[in-house]
């Protein structure tokens, strides 16, 4: 019949559908081969430890650390109930907003330094790197020793230039305790955030400057107008990672703190550890607690963030 076609002139549409079914089965093994070494890392480092650390937060502990069994909600409760709970936060609040909000100033002032053409820029910039690359832990040993009451370099030349009659007691006196860790929570700060802002300054048109140059703008409006504005994607960057990393900073804390009794300069982070290894309480149950509203509060940091950098792509 003219117009009808034969069996052997119709298309097969099922052979096309397990073609289909096959090289999407190829595309999935591909991608799990090229993917898995990724996904079994961020198993391994982030959904286990997260995972354990739930179950460690649910569970009740012997002073040894055997589990005895199910606590519910009780360890949650006992670190919000706490006595020394709110100091801790303030102690943290302070530590974060002004370790930060110095590095970001300070940073900037490095930056514009660095990104200056002058003799000695690369030994300036070797210098500068070198408290980030080394470890926290040996650079809080090395002011341990500079703060000491008895034999610290920095008392010894504030009793010879007699700016002060006798030794300051730096990591001793609660007046100075959280000024003496600040001011290492920024020396170890500063060289990250100022190469992050060295890289902003550098991807910003100097066509730019030289338009405002011949407009007449001073010094201080160009830098106001024109180079805050366009650093504020480094800004934004800089300014959330040291959020993170200066609320982590455990060693900085611990190592200078470690000869003060009680939770009188504590942030969160030493308050979770010694929960379970330095305190009364001597609780990894609490701990594990603490360590989940830790955590808590660093994903809304990272939420925040991309709130924001939605919001500025939007804008755009």
């Amino acid at each position: 019949m003219a117009g009808t076609l034969t069996a052997t002139e119709r298309p097969e549409a099922p052979p096309r559908r397990r073609a289909g079914r096959r090289r999407g089965g190829r595309n999935l093994g591909a991608a799990l081969l090229w993917l898995g070494p990724a996904l079994l890392l961020i198993a391994g480092v982030v959904i286990y430890p997260a995972v354990e650390l739930v179950k460690a937060a649910l569970s009740t502990y012997s002073i040894t650390g055997l589990r005895l069994g199910d606590a519910g909600l009780r360890n949650f409760t006992r670190v919000l109930s706490h006595p020394d709970l709110a100091t801790v936060l303030v102690n943290t609040v302070l530590w974060v907003v002004v370790v930060v909000a110095l590095t970001i100033l300070v940073s900037l002032a490095v930056a514009q330094l660095l990104a200056k053409d002058f003799f000695g820029r690369k030994v300036v910039r070797w210098a500068i790197i070198v408290p980030w690359a080394a470890s926290l832990v040996i650079t809080a040993k090395t002011f341990t020793m500079i703060y000491d009451y008895y034999y610290g370099t920095l008392n010894l030349v504030l009793t010879t230039l007699h700016l002060t009659s006798q030794p300051i007691d730096f990591l001793g006196n609660d007046s100075w305790v959280m000024p003496s860790m600040m001011l290492v929570g920024v020396f170890v700060s500063v060289p990250f955030t100022a190469y992050v802002f060295v890289a902003g300054l550098n991807a910003i048109p100097q066509d730019v400057y030289e338009a405002a140059r011949v407009d007449g703008a001073k010094p201080w409006q160009v830098y106001w107008r024109i180079t805050l504005p366009l650093l504020r994607p480094a800004l934004l960057v800089a300014s959330v990672l040291n959020i993170i990393y200066v609320f982590n900073s455990f060693p900085i804390i611990y190592t200078l703190n470690d000869r003060n009794p009680g939770f009188g300069h504590d942030t969160t982070i030493t308050f979770m550890y010694k929960l379970a290894f330095k305190s009364a309480e001597k609780d990894v149950g609490m701990s594990a607690a603490a360590g989940v509203f830790n955590v808590v509060l660093i994903l809304l940091v990272v939420l925040v963030y991309l709130r924001t950098v939605k919001w500025q792509e939007e804008e755009r």
